[in-house]
């Protein structure tokens, strides 16, 4: 059973090589892939902590996901210039906001392709309020 399976693999494969022995790539779109995975995790191991939201965002070629606001996250991470520098989102913590000083981590990551570039971010902030206060008004990590 495997060989016949192999066989007709290869027969597969051999058909949409044709003749030329190169298989064609088509592009699907003029513009490189932007998708990204943004998530909220309890904990500062992005690999073992329990995430709590996540959100996903596509801008190319029109801003889509499951974002609530795709636009204008799209917009504010396409101002952190060519290359996309997230650390350039993070603003410092509101003096008008007091936070408690226990230590409950939350890790905020983002994974995924920008502009045809591979994108693994993260960030830990020492709790939920330090987060809400260096993020506050950020439409990016708004969701």
């Amino acid at each position: 059973m495997r060989h016949r399976i192999a066989a007709a693999s290869s027969a597969a494969l051999l058909c949409l090589i044709g003749t030329t022995g190169v298989a064609a790539a088509q592009p699907t779109s003029l513009y490189a892939p932007s998708a990204l995975v943004f998530t909220v995790a309890q904990g500062d191991d992005a690999d073992s902590a329990t995430a709590l939201r996540a959100s996903t965002l596509s801008c190319a070629p029109t801003a889509q996901g499951t974002h609530p606001d795709p636009k204008a996250a799209c917009a504010a991470l396409n101002s952190t210039g060519a290359v996309l520098d997230l650390d350039r989102l993070l603003a410092s913590p509101s003096t008008d906001r007091a936070c408690p000083m226990h230590y409950a981590p939350v890790t905020v990551t983002v994974d995924g392709v920008w502009k045809g570039s591979r994108v693994a971010w993260k960030h830990t902030f020492s709790n939920t309020c330090v987060m809400s206060a260096t993020l506050n008004g950020n439409a990016v990590f708004a969701f």
